[in-house]
């Protein structure tokens, strides 16, 4: 199961290169691209970013319950994709080691890592969800575009 369609993540990815085009300012773009996509994906209660700073990830802008501000790196589901620099797909949280509980009702995640423009882990994207099993490779594919999109990467 996906949390959008193929052609609704097409909308999607438009949507987020037109709400950061001509804006530099990481807040403002990791901002409106978190609500963008908390309130257009299926069952997601969490869409937000962290910040990869002074070794640990910094919670920022996001849509959702109050979460977790630090995480250590390799900690949890942020903190592992954070570490290989690779997305993680949890179809259920509660048997993922060491999880990091921000919002019990949560019960599938997909944490996509955002890259700067050296190539450089800039931090990570973290999507939570009330349904398990709620993100797959579709979701995997267009939000590692969109990710890419925030931070001036626009990527086909």
């Amino acid at each position: 199961m996906a949390a959008a369609s193929q052609e609704e993540y097409e909308l999607l990815l438009k949507q987020a290169q037109a709400l950061v085009y001509g804006e530099s300012d990481w807040i403002a773009n990791t901002a409106n691209v978190s609500a963008l996509l908390y309130h257009q994906l299926k069952n997601v209660n969490f869409a937000g970013v962290y910040r990869f700073e002074k070794g640990e990830l910094i919670l920022g802008p996001f849509q959702g319950q109050p979460a977790c501000v630090h995480i250590q790196i390799g900690k949890g589901v942020c903190g592992k994709a954070a570490k290989d620099q690779a997305t993680q797909i949890v179809e259920n949280v509660h048997d993922f080691p060491g999880h990091i509980a921000c919002d019990s009702a949560s019960n599938s995640e997909i944490v996509v890592p955002i890259f700067n423009q050296q190539g450089d882990l800039w931090g990570v994207y973290d999507f939570d969800s009330t349904t398990f099993s709620n993100f797959d490779q579709l979701d995997q594919e267009y939000l590692e575009k969109i990710a890419g999109v925030v931070l001036g990467q626009a990527q086909n």
